[in-house]
């Protein structure tokens, strides 16, 4: 019999030779599941061993049978069995250390047949000479993955198990040498595999998910360009903050804008000088507010603008979408309602209860007797006072009217808190019959004389006409800033800010000659007369006690008057 020493040259350079081959068919494999199964061919084709089995160590830690290579029959009996972690680190740390390689003899091995790692059974004689091999002998080559520097190994990445040497001899030497450089060069190679795997998985869900955005933003371009209300795309952050980007087709016919002459512009340009503060108030994520935005024909619309935040990309910068719907139909219905709701039907004038609303606004429960340093430094607090900033009480009612904020009794008066901090201008009243040159808030109560005759010879639809005419030349005669309102039946009321005793006595006659002359209804001429009693305003009356005082002055005013001076004509 050949020795394996007088051999060995000549099995050196035979399995360097098919070493190589086998090496490079482990680095050439098209898959994982192609490099493990030659990894168990090249074994028994390269190394001279009959079967070899790759246990591959799963992400849970168990091994589970990868690749068989020499027997068809256990092949098909445990390729795809695991066995558990604790099974396969006892046999590890058993037997003869051959190097990396474990070999445990048949002696020992006979309290591993019922443990629970795969495994196949062989017969045959027992070794007739020392080094003969024993079909219960076993002999495992671990693979490590690469370690890092100054490491000799890595984490465990399988064991290559293999069974009946060709020789019949167990392996010497040189054999145990080239078993471990190959477990070691299949390492690298199913490292390489996986590797390979997991970038083309990676491939393929990041095409996937290119895919799914280039469909996602296809879906936002055709959403974005055909939705029926507008849209708009603006810079957020930086020096052009709010700078619109892109628009579509609705808000461009919407605003009567081409979408090249929109990307000069950013909303804050376009909206109505009065409703800047609310847009600036409007939060960028999730912000809505409802304004005024301006059309090319000079025009403004009402909107409805509602904004939130997109991102190019991961980390990108990011964008404001803004949502932009047309509400001028609603806006006219409900500036409609509440019109209607605070004006008379027939005059179009303020009502009674938009009267006292107005005259409240002004009032306050402190009386007009306030020490005047106070109220002086009230005024000089007042002028430094922001209407605008949040969270303060807006100086407008809710009809736009500017008036001082009240914290007075009465429809329209606040909670009072202006007595802890008042900002509040207090209103003030002429003292005595004399004009001392006092400025105040006169009420002119006006009661048309002759009217109920008009009613009873012509009719109503007479009298409407007739009181319509009066509205008219009492809103004519007055100035800016003044409201004329109609109480209800014949009666009128003027509030007029600012004047003198005098001032307000030659407006009541100014007004009286507007009323007295001849109102034409139907080719008739008809004449009406007016009495006027002037009440005043100051801090410390009510809306109805102030119109009440009016009123009994009004009806001196018309006792005091002979009959027969009580109507024009």
């Amino acid at each position: 019999m050949e020795t394996d020493t007088d051999s060995e040259p000549y099995v050196r350079l035979r399995t360097l030779r098919q070493l190589h081959q086998v090496m490079a068919d482990m680095n050439t494999a098209r898959s994982l599941a192609d490099t493990l199964q030659t990894v168990a061919d090249g074994i028994v084709t390269g190394l001279g061993y009959e079967l070899a089995c790759v246990n591959l160590v799963r992400p849970d830690g168990d091994l589970v049978v990868a690749a068989l290579a020499g027997n068809s029959a256990a092949e098909a009996l445990i390729t795809g069995r695991t066995g558990s972690r604790a099974s396969w680190d006892r046999r590890l740390g058993m037997g003869e250390p051959w190097g990396d390689l474990r070999f445990i003899p048949h002696t020992e091995g006979w309290i591993l047949d019922d443990d629970d790692v795969p495994q196949w059974f062989t017969d045959g004689p027992a070794p007739r000479f020392e080094d003969e091999w024993h079909p219960s002998d076993r002999l495992f080559a671990p693979m490590y993955t690469p370690g890092a520097p100054g490491t000799s190994c890595g984490e465990l990445l399988g064991v290559i198990s293999v069974d009946r040497p060709r020789n019949g001899r167990r392996p010497g030497a040189w054999g145990r040498e080239a078993l471990q450089m190959y477990a070691f060069q299949a390492a690298i190679a199913i490292s390489n595999a996986r590797l390979r795997a997991n970038m083309q998985r990676a491939l393929v869900r990041l095409e996937r998910e290119q895919q799914a955005l280039r469909a996602s933003e296809e879906s936002f371009r055709q959403a974005f360009e055909y939705a029926p209300s507008g849209m708009a795309i603006a810079e957020m952050g930086g020096d052009e903050h709010g700078r619109i980007l892109r628009t579509n087709d609705a808000l461009c016919r919407l605003l009567g804008r081409p979408a090249s002459a929109m990307r000069r512009y950013s909303f804050a340009d376009l909206v109505h000088p009065e409703d800047i503060g609310t847009l600036l108030r409007t939060s960028a994520e999730g912000g809505r507010a409802e304004l005024r935005i301006g059309r090319r024909d000079g025009t403004y619309v009402w909107v409805s603008l509602r904004n939130s935040v997109v991102a190019d990309a991961t980390d990108g910068p990011r964008f404001l979408l803004t949502h932009v719907e047309d509400i001028e139909e609603r806006k006219r219905r409900e500036l409609q309602l509440a019109h209607r709701a605070s004006h008379d039907s027939l005059t179009g004038l303020p009502n009674s209860a938009e009267l006292r609303s107005r005259l409240s606004a002004r009032l306050c429960r402190r009386p007009q007797s306030s020490p005047a340093g106070a109220v002086d430094s009230m005024d000089a607090a007042f002028e430094q006072y922001d209407p605008f900033a949040e969270g303060q009480p807006s100086a407008y009612d809710g009809n736009g009217h500017g008036f001082a904020f009240s914290a007075g009794p009465g429809p329209g008066a606040g909670s009072g808190a202006y007595d802890a901090f008042d900002h509040h201008v207090h209103v003030v009243a002429p003292e005595g019959e004399r004009d001392d040159g006092t400025k105040g808030l006169a009420v002119l109560f006006c009661d048309l004389d002759g009217f109920k005759s008009i009613n009873d010879r012509f009719g109503h639809n007479a009298g409407d006409a007739v009181l319509i005419e009066v509205a008219r030349r009492l809103g004519r005669a007055v100035r800016d800033g003044d409201t004329v309102a109609r109480l209800g039946g014949d009666e009128f009321v003027v509030l007029a800010d600012g004047l003198g005793r005098a001032d307000a006595q030659d407006l009541a006659v100014r007004l009286r000659n507007e009323i007295i002359q001849p109102i034409r209804v139907d080719g008739r001429a008809m004449r009406v007369g007016a009495s006027f009693g002037i009440g005043w305003a100051h801090c410390g009356m009510t809306a109805d006690e102030v119109l009440k005082s009016a009123d009994e002055r009004m009806y001196v005013e018309k006792r005091s008057r002979p009959r027969q001076h009580r109507r024009a004509g």
